[in-house]
């Protein structure tokens, strides 16, 4: 694990990423600072560059310029430390779907570098933060898509990482498992795990988050809590409200 005193746990400057045949960047100079024990929400129509921000951050895409330092590392120059210090929940379930919930924690557990002596007690502690200890011998493929999700979240958390990565946990899901991955997300950061979280379901960033992104075309946009968001426009009463007059309602992609 990083050691490190700085309340700036993530900090982005002049990011830019374009990908090969893109006449645009997917990033476009985006400048972030996340602070310790905070939940962060990164917001944005489809394509405007969330995810290549957290696949840079967690050090598995390569910035074309710009400096990104995680825990006060680069991620040019320190990414297998830094791997070591978050976790990622990807929008993708990313779980092999013929070995029960319990099999593929046990699997991710060593990936994930857990010490062997504590494999059994993260997966327990693990299971029973996301609900899941009653049906750990199902397998992923016979699991509805909420309890996928919940897995999804377990193995992010495996190795009890400092900051949290999660793009759009909560999609395509009924109402009481998102209700419960966000309670856990909380909870994890009362812990204080700092959270950075996407997502395009605005009442939910609204509650959860202490400060919000919104960004478009790969550039932050507006900057704030959601309170001082919703403020700085008289004519919006809510995040999406807002969310939509500096995005516009044209269809994305």
């Amino acid at each position: 694990m990083i050691e490190t005193t700085s309340d700036h746990v993530i900090r982005v400057s002049g990011l830019t990423k374009t990908y090969p045949g893109s006449s645009r960047p997917a990033v476009d100079h985006l400048n972030l600072e996340v602070i310790r024990g905070r939940i962060f929400g990164l917001l944005g129509p489809n394509g405007a560059g969330k995810t290549t921000t957290i696949s840079i951050l967690c050090t598995l895409l390569r910035p074309d310029s710009g400096r990104v330092e995680v825990l006060g590392q680069a991620v040019l120059e320190k990414a297998r430390e830094i791997r070591r210090s978050i976790g990622l929940v990807p929008q993708e379930i990313a779980l092999y779907p013929t070995l029960t919930i319990r099999e593929n924690l046990s699997y991710f557990a060593r990936v994930l570098g857990v010490e062997k002596k504590r494999i059994t007690e993260r997966i327990g502690a693990c299971l029973d933060l996301v609900g899941l200890a009653e049906v750990a011998g199902r397998r992923i493929d016979r699991c509805s898509g909420g309890m996928k999700r919940r897995a999804n979240l377990a193995v992010g958390i495996l190795h009890e990482p400092q900051i949290l990565l999660l793009d759009e946990p909560t999609v395509g899901i009924d109402a009481q498992s998102r209700n419960l991955i966000l309670e856990q997300l909380r909870e994890l950061n009362r812990q204080g795990m700092t959270l950075l979280y996407t997502t395009h379901y605005m009442r939910e960033a609204e509650d959860i988050c202490d400060e919000i992104a919104i960004i478009d075309v790969g550039k932050v946009v507006a900057l704030g809590t959601p309170g001082q968001l919703i403020e700085s426009n008289e004519t919006c009463e809510n995040l999406e409200d807002l969310f939509l007059a500096l995005t516009g309602k044209a269809l994305r992609e």
